[in-house]
């Protein structure tokens, strides 16, 4: 029988409410991932920073609520997922009232790295959450309107950021977050409530996560500096080597370790591991994107940052659009299908891009945009549905965890791959006054010349998705009578 719940006299399925708690940790998350790129100038100048200090108040959230995934997911699965999830709202509104009150550049970026963990610890329990209360016909969908926040959090931050600007101070841009967090945190108190069962005797590896997190932390950082002092250049090398030697410890320690941090058991299961190659490898492809896209209408159409965010809108509108039907779709025929069409969908959106000139109209850019969405929609909820239905209801926590984590490395070296495109096109100066949301037009010269390194750009993308594409397809059929029926006995123990 389903679990209700009664608000305001009025009886509401439990599932319903943990969505709604859910998708709000889901929005704030995704909004300050972004939201801070047109407050980054004004920052600037009132913090007397650098560039660098400003590239690293975005960078170091992005890094920390990459790294972190895999250790909150596997203490999440031994402590509790409701716990976790709401430390992360109170860690997360803490650190946005920190933010808004920091004085120099260095304490901004040490509490942007406070609101990092808290995006974490709420990102990685969500999708756990979420597939935990849902039966498995209902999944996609619920992860459909889920996947929705993601998408429209990730552009509506510089637009939110841009009204916030036109009306108040910097301080603002994370002062905001505070009343929303406080409710999100006493919502999430007072609703939800632990569903998992935490086995007795079990321990936190801290090996396995200490040398998982130094390892992806050197490659993140090598990434993002690769671009700056050449990814040639000695330090780069180094963190290359070292981020080698502590994969490859964590790996031969996980074999090892009574109670690992990651139970390589879960790459047994072929839908798994082929969701999560596939999620890892679109997100490679196509989280630069966005940013080739806002180079472009900023420094080749002559757009301000604002008006250009607010162009990329046609993806999100349609990948709002889409999620819930491509949710629906996987619930009753499963995931390959629609994850893999919309997989294809991406693809010829790219291929729409490598057409892309300084007198293109912005109609077809937007129609790119939309297609993009529109494949989008398609992908995510199925794909992530799949990975989560082929994980043991005890391992919830580090199944979303390794999703969550291989998809956000994906993001940022796609994001570093961007930005080494238009290195190696622009003037680094103009890029980098790009980067942090400074109005700049590009002479012809340079201009035709990021065009040519986009369009080499979207070709690599292209041929990604492919593969990705051909990943989901081979990836095999849910069995889902199978998850019926654990569904229902967990339905009957709870």
């Amino acid at each position: 029988m389903e679990t209700q719940y009664s608000l305001f006299g009025k009886k509401i399925a439990y599932k319903w409410i943990v969505l709604s708690v859910t998708t709000i940790g889901a929005l704030m998350a995704s909004i300050d991932s972004t939201i801070v790129i047109l407050g980054l100038p004004e920052m600037m100048v009132k913090l007397h920073a650098d560039l660098i200090s400003m590239i690293w108040v975005i960078m170091g959230y992005i890094l920390v609520s990459t790294v972190f995934l895999l250790t909150f997911g596997r203490v999440a699965d031994i402590l509790g997922r409701v716990r976790m999830y709401n430390l992360g709202f109170v860690v997360f509104t803490v650190g946005s009232a920190l933010c808004g009150f920091s004085n120099t550049a260095t304490e901004l970026i040490i509490f942007r790295l406070v609101q990092g963990s808290g995006a974490a610890m709420m990102v990685v329990n969500s999708v756990a959450l979420i597939t935990e209360v849902f039966p498995p016909n209902q999944r996609g969908r619920a992860l459909g309107l889920n996947a929705i926040t993601f998408s429209i959090g990730g552009v509506a931050g510089p637009i939110l950021g841009g009204l916030i600007l036109t009306l108040a101070d910097w301080r603002w841009i994370f002062f905001i977050n505070v009343p929303v967090g406080l409710f999100g945190a006493l919502w999430g108190y007072r609703a939800l409530k632990e569903m998992s069962t935490r086995r007795q005797g079990e321990r936190f590896d801290v090996l396995g996560a200490l040398s998982f997190s130094i390892g992806l932390t050197a490659l993140l950082i090598a990434l993002t500096l690769g671009i700056e002092y050449a990814f040639t250049s000695t330090p780069i090398v180094l963190l290359f080597v070292v981020f080698l030697i502590g994969v490859a410890f964590f790996l031969w320690w996980e074999r090892r370790a009574s109670n690992p941090v990651l139970d390589l058991s879960l790459f047994n299961n072929r839908i798994y591991n082929f969701s999560v190659l596939s999620a890892m490898i679109q997100s490679l492809a196509l989280f630069a994107v966005n940013f080739l896209i806002v180079f472009y209408l900023q420094g080749v159409l002559g757009y301000d940052p604002l008006k250009a965010a607010l162009l990329l809108i046609p993806l999100p509108i349609m990948t709002s659009i889409m999620a819930p039907l491509g949710g629906n779709v996987a619930d009753r025929i499963g995931a390959r299908v629609p994850a893999t069409i919309g997989l294809l969908v991406q693809g010829a959106a790219l291929i729409w891009f490598t057409r892309i000139t300084p007198a293109m109209p912005y109609w077809q850019i937007g129609a790119g945009l939309a297609l993009m969405g529109l494949g989008g929609g398609l992908f995510y909820p199925p794909n992530t549905s799949a990975a989560m239905n082929g994980a043991p209801k005890n391992r919830l926590g580090i199944a979303s965890g390794t999703l969550a984590t291989l998809r956000q490395a994906g993001m940022v070296t796609s994001f570093a791959l961007s930005l080494a495109v238009a290195a190696s096109s622009l003037p680094r100066d103009v890029m980098m006054q790009l980067f942090v949301g400074n109005n700049v037009t590009l002479g012809s010269a340079p201009m035709q010349a990021f065009v040519t390194g986009v369009h080499s750009a979207f070709f690599v993308s292209t041929f990604l998705v492919i593969v990705a594409a051909g990943i989901s397809f081979v990836r095999g059929k849910e069995d889902r009578s199978k998850l019926a029926e654990e569904h229902a006995a967990t339905v009957m123990g709870d």
